[in-house]
């Protein structure tokens, strides 16, 4: 929240621009024994059993974005909500970049996370690999705490792949033609929530 807050603070620049709510969210291959404790499979239960456990995490996404939504509302910007199920969240958030022309990109976490992971090597966190990998186009913020982080302090406190991921992640794009998600590339559209809350969920292009 703190992210967004900095984004339409210090981003928004007119009316038109499109604001994109992006969250990446694990795929679901266990959900909850319906005999007992623990967690199963999916393929050991029933489709009916898997619907039910969906539906109940969807209804969790709405009510989390919801929250959001009513901040960019009370802003009076555009916004639209993407939702992403994908175990890679840095490679799912890089490419919507060029799908959606992203040109700036804002990353929310915060420095217990950043400092986590200090003294492993090789192990970059999600902000990391976003930073590493973006295209030229595309300027990365990271925020932390309401306040940017800049590159030489997220290279030399890399968080935690083991830390929670961001819930949120704001992408701003100034091309006022954004206005419809293209879903092209071999990504496929799940389900559009009408109402409150409009999620657009994506199985990764990407192994």
């Amino acid at each position: 929240m703190e992210a967004l807050s900095w984004t339409l603070k210090h981003l928004i620049t007119s009316p038109s621009t499109m604001v994109y709510l992006i969250h990446v969210f694990p795929e679901i291959k266990h959900i909850p024994n319906p005999l007992g404790m623990g967690m199963v499979p999916k393929n050991q239960v029933s489709a009916e059993q898997i619907e039910s456990y969906e539906a109940q995490q969807r209804a969790k996404r709405r009510l989390l974005l919801s929250k959001f939504l009513q901040l960019c509302s009370s802003s009076q910007v555009k916004v639209d909500t993407i939702l992403i199920e994908s175990d890679t969240v840095a490679k799912a958030i890089l490419e919507l970049v060029p799908i959606l022309h992203i040109q700036k990109l804002v990353i929310g976490t915060n420095k217990s996370n950043l400092r986590k992971s200090r003294s492993k090597r090789g192990n970059n966190g999600i902000a990391d690999q976003i930073l590493q990998n973006a295209p030229e186009s595309c300027r990365v913020r990271i925020i932390s705490e309401g306040k940017e982080v800049n590159q030489q302090m997220l290279t030399m406190m890399s968080p935690s792949p083991h830390a929670p991921s961001p819930r949120a992640a704001m992408a701003e794009s100034n091309n006022s033609n954004d206005n419809h998600i293209q879903t092209s590339m071999h990504m496929k559209e799940e389900d559009r929530h009408n109402g409150p809350v409009s999620c657009i969920c994506f199985k990764p292009m990407f192994k």
